[in-house]
């Protein structure tokens, strides 16, 4: 059900709330016909990779420009800045950042130190999104390593012990949130599992309800985030036909009731191929199923008038969920202080070396 309203230019649906998606863009500066729509679809926020990045002069005047477009002090603009091999903001115009392995492997001798270098790394890394004006990272993975598994997730994740990847999770999260940054926990109910690319195909997950349990706890541990982002895997315990992402029983039954989460909670991006059917219809499945946002990427104009015709206007509960994530985070008003972020790499890179 698209919201009310009449046409306007774009053939979208005119309403007076926010639509529950976020989009991607096409390039380093908005278009005109990007421009527009985004005007007129008033969407909740926006992706940037690295088809967006190229400088910090360019990426912090995009990311004025979209919070211009809306006039709010507050706007979702987010990354995949994780470290490792997944980051849009790269070398040698920025910092590289080590992967999560990093971290767990310093745990095994050091805890104390492991948590201690995973918050300041997540502090300077936030230091770099507040200067470029972005608000929210997509990171921390909360997704407990299996053996045999896709490296999908592979050197990405915070361990294969759930109690240890949450407490280097929560480092994170606390560490991105000193620099203004709103952290999220990632891939719920757990992506650890998958023995397939769900970029490339669905992975199905056979493991019983009890051996699950290993996967929620890290997430039952942070349930107080306030952003979380499903994973398109099927779950035979749960449900035979469809993927968390398009699952009402998993997104109410596991992941609001389970693990207890109530924060906003973002599909992973509907281009995957882990998933049926056009996008806008991907789309619509995941907020009939429960997804408070829906996530695209890939800045294919079809495919976004499509989601914004396809999916309901925001909810209230859906907004105030938005608006509290949102609350903490930098108001970019001016550039960021950088001051603090050698000092931060110090302390990160001392630790790191006792492993």
């Amino acid at each position: 059900m698209g919201a009310p309203g009449l046409a306007n230019g774009h053939g979208i649906r005119e309403s007076t709330t926010m639509l529950p998606a976020i989009f991607g863009l096409s390039g380093l500066t908005l278009t005109e016909d990007e421009r527009a729509f985004f005007r007129d679809a008033d969407p909740a926020g926006y992706i940037l990779f690295g088809r967006n990045v190229e400088s910090p002069a360019q990426l912090r005047a995009l990311t004025d420009e979209l919070r211009a477009l809306h006039g709010r002090d507050r706007t979702f603009i987010c990354i995949d800045q994780e470290g490792g091999r997944v980051a849009r903001m790269k070398p040698p115009v920025w910092q590289p950042y080590p992967p999560g392995e990093r971290f767990d492997r310093l745990y095994d001798i050091a805890p104390a130190s492991a948590i201690e270098a995973a918050r300041a790394n997540a502090e300077a890394l936030g230091l770099d999104l507040a200067e470029a004006g972005i608000s929210v990272d997509c990171l921390p993975l909360l997704d407990v390593r299996q053996p045999g598994a896709h490296d999908v997730i592979g050197d990405r994740a915070l361990g294969s012990e759930p109690m240890r990847v949450a407490a280097l999770g929560r480092a994170t999260l606390d560490g991105l949130a000193r620099a203004g940054i709103a952290g999220v926990v990632k891939h719920m109910p757990g992506h650890g599992r998958a023995l397939v690319d769900s970029h490339k195909e669905l992975p199905t997950v056979s493991a019983s309800a009890e051996e699950l349990e290993m996967d929620l706890a890290p997430f039952r541990a942070l349930r107080d985030a306030t952003i979380g982002m499903t994973a398109h895997l099927r779950f035979l315990a749960w449900d035979d036909w469809n993927p968390a992402t398009h699952s009402p029983f998993v997104i109410e039954e596991i992941i609001r009731k389970a693990i207890g989460f109530d924060g906003l909670l973002l599909t992973d991006d509907l281009d995957m191929q882990a998933l049926g059917g056009t996008v806008p219809e991907r789309a619509a499945r995941a907020q009939a199923a429960g997804c408070d946002i829906a996530l695209n990427c890939w800045a294919k104009m079809d495919d976004m008038v499509g989601i914004a015709n396809s999916l309901a206007p925001m909810s209230d509960k859906v907004m105030q969920r938005l608006e509290r994530a949102l609350a903490p985070t930098a108001a970019f008003d001016a550039p960021a202080d950088m001051t603090a972020q050698a000092a931060l790499f110090d302390k990160r890179d001392r630790l790191l070396e006792l492993a």
